[in-house]
């Protein structure tokens, strides 16, 4: 019945300009509820002997809850995007102890550890490098003083991922346009914010020199072709993302005619994706394509108001379509979606 509440209050609220207290307060409860669940859990692990046959926790006992690696870490990305930009979170101290305890120095260098085995050098690549990047920025630009200690403990692991980046990009001759975790415009897009607000040239120029080369002649994107089955993020909106951020106004608006020219009508229209079954945890990714969507329209009516000020409205009809099923009791979902809510309701405001 809670739950049922919390669905109707989404709806009645989801055009509001910011994300409410009460919205924050439930989708916190989420991350909460599974960032030390251990199981289910799906490890992705490359086994050489049965050595390494270990519990979830002892492989990553930072990052072994909420099923997968990437999940946990964006939930971890989560609860601290909302203490930073909820001061009245319930749960406060919860929330802190349980980040203090899974992001200690020594479960970091653990997570290290492992990363650095010669036979996982590509786990979580590039999607897990992402979000990683994009947690050890909003531990960076807290101002709350259990922070700090976090990102100087995660710090070691974020400059692994960094140079794993610089070593791996110029070696993938073609870029992976799928809508799951391979896609290879989102792996660039947190990396890039936090290679900016760092302040680190040498890896904006990785970023960009191997952006412009796979994307920058790219031409009519074939919008007609999402949703494919299980995306959950939009081929097309997550390569705009990546270009308006590497490329100058003038650049990306002239790249964005060629590649996009429809997204510039006024009459253009884009229906959410629907989902069959939420229960099926492969089917229920298309509500995170919706929520892929939004924060990459968002992205564009915010800094093109004038020329892309119709889209906003898309936007908005992509994420109130699929917030109420970010709660719905469906771990399949729930133990991921609500920060691909989050991502889009930080992209709106």
């Amino acid at each position: 019945m809670k739950n049922f509440f919390f669905l109707i209050f989404c709806v009645n609220q989801i055009f509001s300009q910011e994300l409410t207290i009460e919205q924050a307060n439930h989708l916190a409860t989420l991350p909460i509820k599974c960032l030390q669940q251990e199981y289910p859990n799906k490890l992705n692990q490359f086994l050489i002997d049965g050595s390494e046959l270990l519990s979830p926790k002892e492989l990553h006992p930072a990052f072994y809850g909420c099923f997968d690696w990437h999940s946990s870490v964006h939930g971890h990305w989560s609860l601290i995007y909302l203490l930073n930009n909820f001061a009245n979170l319930e749960n406060k101290e919860k929330i802190i102890g349980k980040l203090q305890i899974n992001l200690s120095k020594e479960n970091i260098e653990k997570e290290i550890a492992y990363l650095s085995k010669p036979h996982e050098k590509s786990y979580e690549r590039t999607y897990g490098w992402n979000w990683l990047l994009k947690l050890q920025l909003e531990l960076e630009k807290s101002k709350h003083s259990f922070a700090k200690p976090l990102a100087d403990n995660l710090k070691p692991l974020t400059n692994l991922l960094i140079q794993r980046y610089t070593e791996f990009l110029p070696k993938l001759l073609y870029p992976i346009r799928v809508g799951t975790h391979s896609n290879t415009a989102f792996g660039l897009t947190h990396a890039w914010d936090y290679a900016v607000y760092s302040n680190n040239i040498e890896f904006q120029t990785v970023i960009k020199e191997n952006a412009l080369r796979m994307y920058f002649g790219d031409e009519n994107c074939p919008f007609t072709w999402e949703p494919s089955g299980t995306d959950f993020l939009s081929p097309c909106m997550e390569e705009i993302g990546l270009m308006q951020r590497v490329l100058s106004e003038k650049e990306f608006l002239s790249w964005l005619k060629k590649f996009a020219p429809n997204l510039f009508k006024k009459s253009f229209e884009w229906q959410p994706a629907k989902v069959s079954d939420r229960t099926d945890g492969h089917l229920v990714h298309l509500d995170g394509l919706n929520f892929s969507r939004a924060w990459n329209l968002y992205g564009l009516t915010n800094q093109y108001s004038k020329k892309f000020s119709h889209l906003r409205k898309i936007a908005d009809g992509h994420l109130q379509f699929s917030l109420p099923s970010v709660v719905d009791g469906n771990y399949e979902g729930e133990h991921w979606l609500a920060s691909f809510a989050l991502r889009a309701f930080e992209a709106k405001n």
